[in-house]
C-alpha cells in the first residue's frame, strides 16, 4: 500500500509500505495511483514526495508476481501519469531504487537521495551507507519493461546507460549524480530535504523535466557504438538472451520516438518474459536466498542456533589458498592471525598480502590499512583465537597432526575449521578434544574472491559450529551452503564424474577442443580441460595417486580398468610428461610461456591420443556436441540426485547454487538440478540408460533410485522434489 498525507500546508508525501524493499506490489501501485489522483485533485497541494517506508525507497517489481496472473495498475500507465503531472513530483531516495523503483523515479520529475559520511570498520573504509541505484532486470532474465530502457538513455546518454542496464549493476548516490541520474544528493534526512526542495520548486515550468520529452544525446557514429556493445555484451553473455535485449531496447531509445521506442521495450520485454532463461534466473534467484535457511530434508532448521561470535580468527598454511582466506577474513573486519610454519613461504605471504589486500581496495573504492593481520611461524600464536581455519597441503597425516597440536594449543571453546576439497571431517573432529566444534569450510580458489563456501557438517559437529561457519561467510560475502560429509562433498564429487566423462570422450575419439567448445557454448566460461589446464593438472594427479589409482605401469585391459569399473589414464599419463597446464606452459593444450593464458591447440597431444588408441585398440569415432553435453552433463546431475538421496545436501537448490557460484555453470541455465527439470526428467533417465548400454563398465551412469521414483511420480517441478525426498534419513 502507500500512505499519504499533507506536509508543510502544500506538500502532498506519498510513502511506499511493503517492508522489506518496498516492492511495487498490485497494493503498493494501487496505492501510488490512488495517492496521486488524491494530490493532483487538492488545490491545497502544490508538489509532491514520494518516499518509502523504513528507509528504502523501492527494491523494484515484486518478483513474487511474475508466476501469477498480473492485477492491480499496470506500472507503465502509472508512471506515465506521474510524469504527466502538472505539479513537481520529488523522489526521495534512501536505501535503494532498483529496477521499476528506480524506474518510477525516473518519472518523477526530480530525484534527491541520500549519501551518508563514510564510516569504517577495523581498517576498511566502506561507502555502505549510500544508496544504490540501478537497473538488474538482466540479472533476472528481463529488461527494465516500465521505460527504464528509453528514459535512461535520454536523461545519462547512450554509452552509459547501455553499461548499467546490460550489467545491472547498482551504482552509489555519488555515481549516480556524476552519471545525471540525480539532482541532489545530502546526508540529512532525505525527506525533509525533498519536502524543502518540493516548496521551492513550485509553479516552476515542468517542460524541461519530463525525460520522455528528452533526445538522447547525438553520437558521431552509433552504429559503431551498438555493433561494439554487441559483440562486447554477446562475449560476456555466453548465450544469455536478455543482455542482447537490452542493447537492442537501448537502440530504440537511441533511434526512435520516445512512443515507438517503448513499443519496441515491450515487444522485447514480452519475448524474454516467458522464456526459459527467464525462469531460470528467476528460479536461481530464490534458490540462492533458499540456500542461507538451512532447511534440512527432513525438516529441521538450524537457522535457530545462535552463531558464536568470532571477532579473531587464524588461518594455518599460507599457499595461494591460505592467503586468499586470510584476505578475505581482513576484508570482513576481523582481526586475523596468518600462521605458516615454512620461513620462505611466510616471507611471500607477508609480501603477498598486503598487495590482495591493496588491489581489492582499489577495486572496492576503499582505503585500507591492514594492521590487523599479524603473521607468526609458530603455532602457539593461535592461542587466544575464537576460530581456526586450516589450509595446509591437502594431505590427511599432515592435517591430522595440525588438528592433534589445536586441539592442545586452543582454547576449550574455540572452532576448528579445515579448508579440505574432499577429506574426512569426521576423521579430523577425531583427532581433537572437542569434535562438536569441527566442521568444514571449503573455500574456492582465489578465496577472496569467490563466491562459494561449502560449509560441511560432520556427525559430530554441533549445529551452533555450523551456524557460525555459516555466518561468517556471509560476513566476508560468501554464497554459504551446508553439505554432509563424504567423499569430494557436494561440487567435488559431480565434478569427479563429470571430469571422467570428458576424458572417455576423448579415449573414443573426441579432442580438446571438441569438448571445451560444446560446453562454453552451453555457456560455462571455460570447457573442462581449459579449466583443467588453469587449476593444474598435478592437483588431481596427487589425489589419485594417494587413492593408489594412478598407476600407469599397467597394461593391457588392467590399465583402463580401477576397482572393477572403467579408468582413464590420459590425466596421469600427460602429468608423466611434465605437462601440468599453464603452469609449465603445456597441458591439454599449448601456451607461449610457462604461465601463459592463451591456449593453442597443440599438434603432440593429438598424437599422443592417436597413439594411446592405437596401442589400447580404441577405433576413434565421430562425437558431435549433443553427445558431450549429454555425457559431461547428465552424469554429472545424476549424481547430484545420488547426493540429494544420501542427504548430503539439503535440496536441489543448495546443488544448484553450489554450482553456479563455485563451477562456472551458467547461471542463465539455473544450475544442473534446474537444467535437468527444464530438459525434462524422463529424458535424463533415458539417455543415462542408453549411455549405460553403451558403456555397461561405467556403473554410475545408471540413473539414481531418486531420479527414477520423481519420473515415477510424474516428474514434478523443482519445488516439489522435496514430497519425495523428504522421508529419507539426512546426513545434515
Amino acid at each position: 500500500m502507500a500512505q499519504y498525507r499533507r506536509v508543510s500546508g502544500s506538500v502532498g508525501l506519498i510513502t511506499l509500505q511493503n517492508p522489506p524493499v518496498n516492492a511495487l506490489s498490485a497494493s503498493v501501485r494501487q496505492g501510488i495511483v490512488d495517492s496521486v489522483k488524491r494530490a493532483l485533485g487538492d488545490q491545497k497541494v502544490k508538489s509532491v514526495v514520494i518516499c518509502g517506508q523504513n528507509g528504502v525507497f523501492c527494491g523494484g517489481a515484486d518478483i513474487r508476481e511474475f508466476g501469477r496472473q498480473m492485477s492491480g495498475p499496470p506500472l507503465v500507465p502509472m508512471i506515465h501519469d506521474i510524469e504527466a503531472a502538472n505539479k513537481p513530483v520529488v523522489a526521495a531516495i534512501e536505501g535503494s531504487a532498483l529496477g521499476g523503483g528506480l524506474e518510477l523515479a525516473l518519472g518523477c520529475h526530480y530525484r534527491i537521495s541520500h549519501s551518508k559520511a563514510v564510516v569504517y570498520h577495523c581498517f576498511i573504509m566502506t561507502m555502505s551507507d549510500q544508496a544504490k541505484l540501478g537497473l538488474p532486470e538482466v540479472t533476472l532474465g528481463l529488461l527494465p519493461a516500465a521505460g527504464g530502457t528509453q528514459r535512461l538513455p535520454r536523461l545519462i546518454g547512450v554509452p552509459a546507460a547501455l553499461n548499467l542496464i546490460t550489467t545491472g549493476r547498482h551504482v552509489t548516490a555519488a555515481e549516480a549524480l556524476q552519471l545525471g541520474i540525480l539532482d541532489h544528493v545530502t546526508e540529512h534526512n532525505t525527506v525533509d530535504v525533498a519536502v524543502k526542495f518540493a516548496l521551492s520548486v513550485t509553479g516552476e515550468s515542468l517542460d524541461g523535466r519530463r525525460i520522455s520529452s528528452f533526445s538522447c544525446a547525438p553520437l558521431s557514429d552509433l552504429d559503431s557504438l551498438f555493433e561494439e556493445a554487441m559483440l562486447k555484451v554477446r562475449s560476456a553473455a555466453r548465450g544469455a538472451i536478455a543482455p542482447v535485449a537490452c542493447v537492442q531496447a537501448v537502440r530504440a531509445a537511441a533511434t526512435l520516438p520516445y512512443a515507438q521506442g517503448m513499443e519496441r521495450e515491450k515487444e522485447l520485454m514480452a519475448t524474454l518474459f516467458h522464456s526459459g532463461q527467464a525462469r531460470a534466473l528467476q528460479y536461481f534467484f530464490f534458490a540462492q536466498r533458499a540456500v542461507g535457511r538451512w532447511s534440512t530434508p527432513s525438516g529441521a532448521r538450524w537457522d535457530t542456533s545462535q552463531p558464536r561470535p568470532v571477532r579473531k580468527a587464524a588461518v594455518i598454511g599460507l599457499g595461494t589458498m591460505g592467503r586468499g582466506i586470510t584476505v578475505a577474513l581482513a576484508q570482513a573486519g576481523l582481526s586475523v592471525v596468518a600462521v605458516e610454519t615454512h620461513a620462505k613461504q611466510l616471507m611471500e605471504a607477508t609480501k603477498a598480502v598486503p598487495s590482495m589486500l591493496k588491489r581489492g581496495a582499489v577495486r572496492g573504492g576503499t582505503t585500507i590499512e591492514p594492521d590487523s593481520i599479524t603473521y607468526s611461524q609458530n603455532l602457539q600464536a593461535v592461542a587466544d583465537v575464537d576460530l581456526v581455519i586450516e589450509a595446509v597441503f591437502e594431505d590427511m597425516a599432515l592435517k591430522e597432526k595440525v588438528f592433534q597440536q589445536l586441539s592442545i594449543i586452543c582454547k576449550p571453546d574455540t572452532l576448528l575449521c579445515t579448508n579440505t576439497s574432499s577429506l574426512d571431517v569426521d576423521h579430523l573432529a577425531s583427532q581433537t578434544r572437542h569434535p562438536e566444534l569441527v566442521v568444514g569450510m571449503h573455500f574456492f580458489a582465489p578465496a577472496h574472491v569467490m563466491k562459494l563456501l561449502e560449509v560441511v557438517y560432520g556427525r559430530r559437529s554441533s549445529p551452533a559450529a555450523v551456524a557460525t561457519a555459516m555466518q561468517l561467510g556471509k560476513k566476508m560475502g560468501k554464497v554459504s551452503v551446508a553439505v554432509g560429509n563424504c567423499r569430494g562433498f557436494a561440487g567435488n564429487r559431480m565434478l569427479k564424474r563429470y571430469l571422467e566423462q570428458a576424458f572417455f570422450l576423448l579415449e573414443e575419439g573426441a579432442t580438446p577442443e571438441l569438448v571445451d567448445r560444446a560446453l562454453e557454448e552451453f555457456g560455462f566460461p571455460m570447457g573442462v580441460f581449459r579449466m583443467s589446464d588453469l587449476s593444474g593438472l598435478d592437483v588431481g594427479w596427487r589425489v589419485r595417486k594417494a587413492d593408489g589409482l594412478a598407476d600407469t605401469s599397467l597394461t593391457g585391459t588392467s590399465a583402463r580398468v580401477r576397482q572393477g569399473c572403467r579408468y582413464s589414464p590420459l590425466g596421469d599419463l600427460l602429468c608423466e610428461h611434465g605437462r601440468f597446464g599453464q603452469k609449465t606452459g603445456r597441458g591439454w593444450y599449448q601456451y607461449d610461456k610457462p604461465g601463459g593464458r592463451v591456449a593453442k591447440s597443440d599438434p603432440w597431444l593429438h598424437n599422443f591420443l592417436d597413439e594411446y588408441r592405437a596401442r589400447h585398440g580404441l577405433v576413434p569415432r565421430c562425437i558431435d556436441q549433443q553427445e558431450v553435453l549429454e555425457r559431461c552433463l547428465f552424469v554429472l546431475i545424476n549424481e547430484g540426485f545420488q547426493i540429494l538421496e544420501e542427504g548430503i545436501a539439503a535440496g536441489p537448490e543448495d546443488i544448484d547454487a553450489i554450482y553456479v557460484f563455485g563451477y562456472g555453470w551458467p547461471r542463465h541455465r539455473g544450475g544442473p538440478m534446474f537444467y535437468a527439470d527444464m530438459v525434462g526428467l524422463e529424458r535424463v533417465v533415458e539417455r543415462l540408460e542408453r549411455y549405460h548400454q553403451a558403456h555397461p563398465d561405467v556403473p554410475y551412469l545408471q540413473p539414481s533410485g531418486l531420479l527414477r521414483r520423481l519420473v515415477a511420480n510424474g516428474s514434478p517441478p523443482i519445488h516439489k522434489w522435496r514430497n519425495v525426498i523428504k522421508n529419507r534419513n539426512s546426513q545434515l
